[in-house]
């Protein structure tokens, strides 16, 4: 194949110039220029042959580049037009059957012809030649070359210096051009464009252009070094080279096949459901995060934010189960009682089945004493409607920024335990369970009970705006669950936001159910006796509640029950029963077990005793039987209060003293009698703490029976709070007390009239073996639990009047 093109640079060839025939050596990814003297390794059947060809003749050899270098066989449209005729200094065969071949450029050529022979290619070329029309210009650009050139030695120190000297004292321009451009770091394309330029000073003026480019982008790269050196720490060279490349990238503008993490957040962002606020917010920190050091501490705070922003569950929600009969079967299902909550919870899902999503957020409260199942049954609340269950222990929060979350200005700050709640819930409408809210407590940090003002109120919660976040996220959708002990411990705006449901502590049988229902198969089970059968009968069962524990839940029960179960196990082991052994536990064998009865079913005295006054007392784990102690001393009519006493109870005990003095003459009692002797008030045990006002009718009963010297019974057992005009005003936990009281081998109660409303609420189970009498005045109080022959005259005529030294007096009639 021949052809025939025009010698590119638009310059004048020298007519003086013949074609001259050479064998053609086409080359792969590299351009020889004239004084140039390179090694070159030759494997091509062709090209080898075209080499051997020239070594025949002068040495003298056509070298053009390829336009694509994948081409093996290239025709005349696959290589340029202009190339460089050189002279081979050295060849040598190498065992590979490949020719390293030492070449030294002479001068420009240009294609004229060209002939591709199954033997090799040859090539008809001319030699390129041009006049310099301008001295002066040239030796300006040959100067400014040169002067360029040492700039780029020494930012380059790949080029060895030594090169500066022979550079300075070239004087030809076209020598010149050709050995800089040699040692420049360009692309075959731009090397090809310099060697075709067959005018000097169009040459010299492109050289120049493509070394101030060149000189560009080393500065570049150097400040790229030194941005990202200043940035890193010593230890983590290995990670600068990965940086270092990707600071390179950036610069020039392109961008790895690979995703990086901002790009995953950004696709993450883009896929993300979430309010516009969030979304913009979460924008901005992508864009400040791209322009910052991956390894700047504020980097990772920039980061761990938005982690949190893509991650919360903005529009995320669950299907509820709104079947209110699947609810009641996986309540009942899981908890014995507590109809109270299960009929809430039946009644919130016919309403949300009628209304849909349009209802308010539920905030429910359930306070009663510990271990009577609050926690379980918010779980199994949240088992029935379908939805994830969240719970966030509040005993012990003392910061705001435990609810708020903490300012992103902090050091480790993190979001609220609601925010992160519904991060781990993975939804927006779950039922989150605040235990013990009544156990928070404040500091110089704030008051965290203030903080959840906002998260229950139905009004507000829809706007919830945590400060870690910093935008507002709505938990309208979110059921609250509270459970508490002592409400009383629990500020009133606070209260006012729940609807607060009262669990009560258990009876007896209750606590039979519950044992035979849940507590025992999990016993069982939780102590490997699964393959043996263990029977304990009612009676049996019923002696471990009555005469082992003492409590308004079954956490002792059941601390109990796992007693015996381990008992038995240590048995099976010991002795190597089979499975299948039948184990029935008899009361005899609860003393091996459980070891002697710790209560025997009376905590009170047998006989009447003067001064001595059983009063009921409500606290956060239950009722409990609280004795009133009064004894009188010869004295100036000091009094004494022990026995740890709060200041309402305090106070409670000078109002019902203050009572007893104002009616002193009608209990026969001289008033110079306080004078002349002190009086001493105990409240056993002094180690706890005792507060409440509704001791009143107790101390004053105590307080009549030690000063008259009148007995008081013991079967009797009372409640109510007092004024000094001896009214009795209505009291709580009626139902503890009772239970307390029946506990305790009590007959008698005496409550005040205004709790009577409260009576029909109380099972029969514990009403049943108790007389109960409502009183309005202590006076009614007084005639029932005073050891009297004739109850109803007292107080109505007195005729005998105790003296100052304690003697009796003429008697004397005191009219009522």
């Amino acid at each position: 194949m021949a052809g025939k093109k025009n010698s590119a640079g638009g310059t004048m060839p020298d007519t003086k110039n013949e074609n001259k025939k050479f064998p053609l050596l086409p080359l792969r990814d590299v351009i020889i220029f004239p004084h140039m003297v390179v090694p070159l390794f030759v494997g091509r059947e062709k090209s080898i042959a075209a080499l051997e060809e020239a070594a025949k003749k002068d040495n003298e050899l056509f070298l053009v580049t390829q336009k694509d270098a994948s081409v093996l066989n290239p025709e005349l449209e696959d290589v340029f037009t202009v190339g460089t005729v050189v002279n081979i200094i050295q060849m040598l065969r190498l065992p590979d059957n490949t020719v390293k071949v030492l070449i030294e450029g002479k001068y420009r050529a240009t294609l004229e012809e060209f002939h591709a022979t199954s033997s090799g290619y040859w090539a008809d070329v001319k030699k390129c030649s041009v006049e310099v029309e301008d001295e002066v210009n040239l030796e300006a650009t040959m100067r400014s070359i040169k002067n360029v050139f040492e700039q780029y030695v020494k930012l380059n120190k790949r080029i060895p210096p030594e090169l500066l000297m022979s550079i300075s004292s070239i004087t030809d321009p076209s020598r010149l051009a050709d050995i800089i451009v040699a040692h420049l770091s360009m692309k075959i394309l731009e090397k090809q464009e310099i060697l075709e330029a067959i005018d000097v000073e169009k040459r010299l003026a492109l050289l120049l252009e493509k070394m101030q480019g060149e000189i560009e982008i080393i500065n570049v790269e150097r400040r790229i070094r030194t941005r990202i050196k200043t940035q890193m720490e010593r230890s983590q060279k290995e990670y600068y080279l990965n940086e270092q490349m990707n600071a390179i990238q950036k610069e020039l503008g392109q961008k790895d096949d690979g995703k990086s993490e901002i790009q995953e957040m950004e696709e993450k962002l883009a896929s993300k459901n979430m309010p516009e606020e969030a979304k913009e917010k979460t924008e901005k920190e992508i864009k400040k995060l791209k322009s910052m050091s991956p390894m700047s501490a504020e980097a990772a705070v920039v980061r761990n934010y938005i982690d949190w922003m893509l991650n919360l569950p903005w529009y995320e929600y669950t299907e509820d189960n709104n079947s209110v009969t699947h609810a009641r079967e996986v309540l009942d299902s899981d908890h014995y009682g507590m109809n109270d909550v299960k009929d809430r919870i039946v009644e919130y899902l016919a309403v949300r089945s009628l209304v849909g999503n349009e209802g308010k957020g539920t905030i429910l409260c359930m306070a009663g004493p510990p271990g009577v199942g609050k926690t379980s049954i918010a779980k199994s609340l949240a088992e029935s409607l379908g939805r994830k269950f969240q719970r966030i222990s509040l005993g012990g929060v003392r910061d705001e920024s435990e609810i708020r979350g903490h300012r992103r200005t902090y050091v480790g700050a993190m979001p609220g335990k609601i925010v992160n709640a519904l991060k781990k819930a993975g939804t927006s409408n779950p039922v989150i369970l605040l235990d013990e809210i009544d156990k928070m407590t404040s500091d110089q940090r704030g008051d965290p009970a203030s903080a959840m003002l906002e998260v229950l109120d139905p009004e507000q919660n829809k706007n919830f705006s945590d400060h870690y976040i910093e935008v507002e996220y709505d938990l309208s959708k979110v059921m609250f669950i509270m459970t508490a002990n002592d409400l009383s411990r629990v500020s009133g705006p606070l209260r006012d936001r729940m609807e607060i449901i009262q669990v009560s502590g258990y009876t007896p049988t209750e606590k039979l159910q519950i044992g035979k229902k849940y507590l025992l198969k999990k016993a069982v089970k939780y102590n490997g006796l699964t393959d043996y059968k263990v029977n304990l009968s009612d009676n049996v069962m019923m002696d471990i509640i009555r005469a082992y524990s003492r409590e308004a839940g079954v956490r002792e029960f059941e601390r109990l029950l796992n007693t015996v179960c381990r008992k038995l196990a240590t048995e099976v082991v010991q002795k190597e029963y089979e499975a299948g052994r039948k184990f029935t536990v008899t009361a005899k064998q609860l003393s091996k077990y459980l070891g002697p009865k710790k209560f025997d079913g009376t905590d009170i005295e047998i006989e009447p005793q003067v001064g001595l006054v059983n009063g009921l007392a409500w606290t956060s784990v239950g009722g409990e039987l609280l004795n009133i102690e009064v004894v009188t001393i010869p004295g100036k009519g000091a009094i004494q209060i022990t026995g740890k006493l709060g200041d309402v109870m305090t106070e409670s005990a000078k109002a019902a003293l203050s009572y007893v003095r104002s009616i002193a003459a009608r209990v026969g009692i001289s008033y110079e009698w306080f004078e002349k002797n002190d009086i001493h008030i105990h409240v056993p045990d002094g180690s706890t703490p005792k507060d409440g006002p509704s001791a009143g009718v107790t101390m004053v009963t105590a307080l009549v029976s030690a000063i008259c010297g009148i007995a008081v019974r013991q079967d009797v057992a009372m409640t109510g709070e007092v004024t000094i005009r001896g009214r009795v005003l209505p009291i709580g936990g009626l139902k503890e007390k009772l239970l307390a009281a029946k506990q305790a081998g009590v007959t008698t109660i005496i409550c005040p009239e205004k709790n009577k409303k409260d009576l029909p609420e109380i099972p029969n189970e514990i009403k049943q073996g108790l007389e109960i009498h409502c009183a309005t005045h202590v006076e009614d109080v007084l005639k029932i639990a005073l050891d009297l022959q004739n109850p109803e005259q007292f107080m109505e005529h007195v005729s005998v009047i105790q003296s100052i030294d304690g003697s009796k007096a003429t008697a004397i009639e005191v009219a009522n």
